[in-house]
């Protein structure tokens, strides 16, 4: 095409260097993850009536696709806004249920009125951050941790690495959750009939 140029050749080279970076930064979980905690947080998720999730920016895309992912096992969930949880949102909250939060440095202002509403309500507290000293982290029941040697952008200031990390946290605990609680997918059939999944499964319905 008339006009076109390639790629700066720095462009293609920060490119590189992400992928090698988040693959980096994923492989490392296995050597830092405290598995009694992933223990703990899959035990009380695997026994309770109703998870909830929030956290803000990044983090809060990935709760919401992680309340996606439990619904897909049915494990009723739903991410909850931290602007409207003090709005009349917690009342998906009750006694005994799971509470998600996700906070790389755990300090989010935002989230604190949540975590002392769970704590009335006597619900169960799941943090995942990087702070294990943060205001969020102690006011947890479970603190998964979370850890990256720095972003992909060259500022090291965008939610890319620390993103992908959380969402692998997310992924591992849902593969987890399959196994304890026996989820089969011959229940992941009925309820996912649509597109290309739904086509895979169809002969299990």
């Amino acid at each position: 095409m008339e006009g076109s140029r390639k790629m700066k050749k720095e462009a293609l080279i920060r490119a590189m260097d992400s992928f090698r970076i988040e693959s980096q930064s994923v492989l490392d979980l296995l050597e830092y993850m405290d598995y009694e905690a992933f223990g703990k947080a899959v035990e009380l998720m695997s026994g309770c009536a109703r998870i909830a999730t929030s956290g803000c920016g990044h983090s809060g895309i990935a709760c919401m696709h992680f309340a996606h992912s439990l619904c897909c096992i049915e494990r009723p969930a739903r991410f909850i806004y931290p602007s409207e949880a003090v709005h009349g949102a917690m009342g998906f909250v009750q006694k005994g249920d799971v509470v998600i939060v996700a906070s790389r440095g755990g300090k989010s202002e935002e989230l604190m009125p949540l975590l002392e509403i769970s704590s009335k309500k006597d619900a169960n507290i799941i943090s995942i951050t990087e702070n294990l000293n943060s205001p969020i982290a102690q006011r947890s029941d479970v603190v998964i941790p979370m850890k990256i040697q720095r972003e992909c952008d060259k500022y090291n200031c965008q939610s890319t690495a620390s993103f992908v990390v959380l969402t692998a946290i997310f992924d591992a605990l849902q593969v987890a959750l399959i196994e304890e609680t026996d989820y089969a997918n011959e229940r992941f059939a009925l309820i996912h009939p649509a597109g290309a999944v739904g086509g895979k499964l169809k002969n299990l319905r």
